[in-house]
C-alpha cells in the first residue's frame, strides 16, 4: 500500500507538502494540489476514512434524473442505499453531477481529496468523461445501467431489460398483437440500447415483423412521443412499447387528444411502473423495476468492491404489471 513518502519521493518533494496536498490545504497551488491527487491515485494511495474509518462515506453521484420527491424515478432508488448504508452506520451524500463537473474533476482524484470510500452513480450517458475513466479507475464505484468491461472495481446493477420486453411483447402477442412498435429512449445511453437489442431479439423469436422506422429512438420524457405517434399508427402499429413510463405518458396524451382510443385501437405498454403509471388514463400496462431493491443492490455491490469482491453485474427480475391500457387487437 502506498504511503505519503511514496508520493513524496515519486514527485520530489517533502511529506509536509504531499499531506497538504491531500488535505486541501490553501498554501499550495492548484496545479500542485492535483499533481498530488494524480500521483496518489496513480499510486493506490487510499486514506484512513477510505480503508474503513467510522462513519465510512459513500457518495451517490446522479445526472439526467429526478430523485427528490416519491413520485420520480430515482428517489426510491436513493432511499433503498440509503437504508442499507444507515445499517451499516456509512454516511452518505448525494451530489448532482453535470458534464462540466466531470471535466473539471477526475473521479479518483475527487473521490481521494474528499475522503469516499466509494460511489453509486446514477444516471450517466456513454458520452460522459467519466465513463472513459472508470475503465483505469481503481476506486470502488457501482453504475446504474452502465457497463464497464474488465474492471474490478466497477459494477453494474440493473434491471433485466431481456426478460422484461419479451414478457410484453409475449403478453401483446397473446392478446392477438403482431404488429408492435418501440419508442425508445435517448441515444447514448446504454439502457436504450439494451432495450433496442432486446426488442429486435424477442420479436424475431416470435418470428414478428419490425424495421427500424418501427422502432425510433426518442427521450425519456413525454414530450418525445409526439413526433413518433402518427407514424407508427401510419404504418399499421396496433401496439407500441416505449422506453419508459414517462414516453408511454406521452403516447397516451397524444392518442387521446387525437381521438385514438386506447386499448381498442392501440395498445400501449410502459417500462419502470413509476407512481403516475396507475393514474393514467388508462391505468399503464408497464414492466416494473423496483427501484428500492436496485438501490439496495447498489448498496451490497459497493459494499462487495469494498472488500475485494469483485462483483461484475447484478440483474433484478422484472415484473410484467398488467392494467387498462393493453387490449385485444382490432380487426
Amino acid at each position: 500500500m502506498a504511503t505519503i513518502k511514496d508520493i513524496a519521493e515519486r514527485l520530489g518533494i517533502s511529506v509536509s507538502t504531499v499531506s497538504k496536498g491531500l488535505n486541501g490545504a490553501s498554501d499550495i497551488s492548484e496545479s500542485l494540489r492535483q499533481n498530488v491527487l494524480d500521483t496518489a491515485v496513480e499510486l493506490g494511495y487510499t486514506t484512513k476514512q477510505m480503508r474503513g474509518g467510522s462513519p465510512r462515506r459513500f457518495c451517490i453521484f446522479v445526472e439526467n434524473m429526478e430523485y427528490d420527491t416519491p413520485e420520480q424515478f430515482g428517489y426510491d432508488i436513493i432511499l433503498g442505499f440509503k437504508q442499507l448504508a444507515f445499517r451499516e452506520n456509512c454516511a452518505v451524500t448525494v451530489i448532482p453531477l453535470t458534464p462540466d463537473f466531470q471535466a473539471a474533476e477526475k473521479y479518483d482524484t475527487y473521490m481521494l481529496k474528499n475522503g469516499y470510500a466509494g460511489a453509486f452513480l446514477l444516471g450517466l450517458a456513454l458520452q460522459d468523461p467519466w465513463i472513459a475513466q472508470f475503465n483505469d479507475s481503481t476506486i470502488p464505484a457501482v453504475l446504474f445501467d452502465n457497463y464497464i468491461r474488465k474492471n474490478p472495481a466497477v459494477s453494474y446493477v440493473g434491471t433485466d431489460s431481456f426478460e422484461g420486453i419479451d414478457d410484453a411483447i409475449g403478453h401483446l402477442i397473446s392478446l392477438g398483437h403482431t404488429r408492435i412498435g418501440l419508442i425508445n429512449g435517448s441515444r447514448n445511453s446504454m439502457i436504450s440500447d439494451r432495450r433496442w437489442q432486446a426488442f429486435i431479439d424477442s420479436m424475431t423469436a416470435h418470428g414478428l415483423p419490425f424495421s427500424e422506422d418501427t422502432m425510433p429512438y426518442a427521450y425519456f420524457v413525454p414530450e418525445a412521443a409526439k413526433p413518433h405517434v402518427d407514424k407508427l399508427l401510419s404504418l399499421g402499429m396496433t401496439a407500441i412499447l416505449c422506453g419508459n413510463d414517462l414516453i408511454a405518458s406521452g403516447v397516451i396524451a397524444e392518442c387521446n387528444a387525437r381521438g385514438v382510443r386506447i386499448p381498442e385501437d392501440l395498445s400501449v405498454i410502459g417500462f419502470d411502473d413509476i407512481p403516475i403509471s396507475a393514474q393514467l388514463t388508462p391505468p399503464l400496462t408497464t414492466i416494473r423495476q423496483d427501484r428500492l431493491e436496485l438501490g439496495k443492490c447498489g448498496f451490497y455491490a459497493l459494499h462487495s468492491l469494498i472488500n475485494h469482491v469483485s462483483i461484475s453485474t447484478t440483474l433484478l427480475r422484472p415484473q410484467l404489471i398488467v392494467r387498462g391500457s393493453t387490449g385485444p387487437c382490432r380487426s
